[in-house]
Parts: C-alpha cells; structure tokens; sequence
C-alpha cells in the first residue's frame, strides 16, 4: 500500500473538517428553519435527511472538481517550466538567483545554491520556486471525495439527532447549542490546518451558523403561519 505524503494526508484531513463543518452548518438551517414552521418531527427529520443526502453529493462532487483542477493548473505549470527550461534556461537560472538574493542571500552564496540546486534537479527547483509547489506531488481528488462524502453526512447527523431525541419544548434549543459547540471545534480544527487566527476563525464559524439558524427559523416561522 502506497504511503501518503505530507500534503496527501493534510488534504484528506482538510476535507474531513470541511465535510463535518457543512454538513453540521447546512442541515442545522435546514432542519431549524423547518420546526419553525411544523411541529411534526417527521417532518422535520426527512427534510434533514434529504438536505444530508443531497449536500453529501453536492459536496463530494465539489471536492472532486476543485482539487481535480487544482492538480490539472499544477501539470500545467510544470509543463510551462519543461519548456521554458529547454528554450531559456539561464533566464530561468537568474529567476532562481535573484530570488534568492531578494532573502538577502549574497550573490556568491545565491550563484552557488542555484547552480547546485539546478545542477540535481532543475525543473523541480524552478517549479518550486516559481509556482510554490512540489513536482509529481498532486494530491488525489478521488481521497478528498470520499473523504468529504464520509465527513458530511457524519457531520449532518448532530442537528437531526438533536432537534428528533430531545423533547419538543426544548429542542430548538437544545440544536442551537450543540451545533454552535460542534462549529467552535471544526472552527478551531480548519484553523490549525490553514494556521490562521484560531480565535477569529473559531468565532466567524459560530458566527455563520448563529446567522444561519436564525434567517432559516424566521422564514419557517413566517411560513409556517
């Protein structure tokens, strides 16, 4: 069995938490804007499960494609680098030292490393530092589509457990709670992965999902009359 890279395994983990974080975000607007209009818990669940079923496929078919044109831009840039290094290679060779210099390297120790780094691997090391990526390291867009497929529905399954299992007059309530809980970990999680600020993403996340329960509750409510 093929061992994942770094970047594989980072990719699968991004479209875990990205599929939980939908999956509780929209089914909760979903099954919260549908008791504000019905009591009927019957009612309300299958609404849940068809927004779950429907945003599971939804949602892996969007991984599928987007990582799948990322890898599609990442062939193309090395393409573009094949070329530009058999047709101007010492263009290409000063792009490299120049960058170099720019961190502040001197120019004796920049002409030095990029010749060596040159020297081993050239198309790697242009790529690299033109593009920002490795090369032949595209991650897989079939993993991050199962992967979100798995995620979502899991992660759909907290609102519609919440708003059937507690008792009617507390189980609004009881929803919002856990789902602003459940956003505050995928918050924090999708923070540490991108290594943003986890306290503003944590707090933009609970923030998202108390906007959306509430335009969803109030167009129920509105409709529901």
């Amino acid at each position: 069995m093929k061992k994942l890279t770094l970047s594989e395994k980072n990719n699968l983990v991004r479209a875990a938490v990205m599929g939980a974080n939908d999956g509780i975000l929209s089914v909760s607007g979903i099954v919260i804007g549908v008791a504000g209009a019905t009591s009927s818990t019957f009612a309300i669940f299958i609404a849940g499960f068809a927004g779950a079923l429907a945003g599971t496929v939804s949602m892996a078919m969007g991984e599928y494609v987007s990582v799948h044109s990322q890898n599609d831009a990442q062939v193309r840039a090395t393409e573009e680098q094949e070329y530009a290094l058999a047709n101007e290679y010492s263009k290409e060779f000063d792009f490299v030292k120049t960058k170099y210099m720019n961190q502040g390297i001197p120019e004796e120790l920049a002409q030095q490393a990029t010749k060596e780094m040159m020297d081993k691997n050239a198309l790697e090391t242009t790529v690299r530092e033109r593009h920002g990526f490795s090369v032949h390291h595209e991650v897989s867009a079939v993993g991050a589509a199962i992967t979100s497929m798995i995620a979502f529905p899991l992660g759909s399954l907290l609102p519609m457990m919440s708003i059937t299992l507690f008792p009617q007059n507390i189980r609004i309530l009881a929803t919002i709670i856990a789902v602003l809980i459940a956003l505050g970990i995928t918050g924090y999680l999708s923070a540490m992965l991108s290594q943003a600020n986890k306290k503003t993403a944590t707090l933009r996340n609970i923030i998202a999902g108390i906007f959306t329960m509430i335009v969803t509750y109030t167009i129920g409510r509105l409709i529901g009359r």
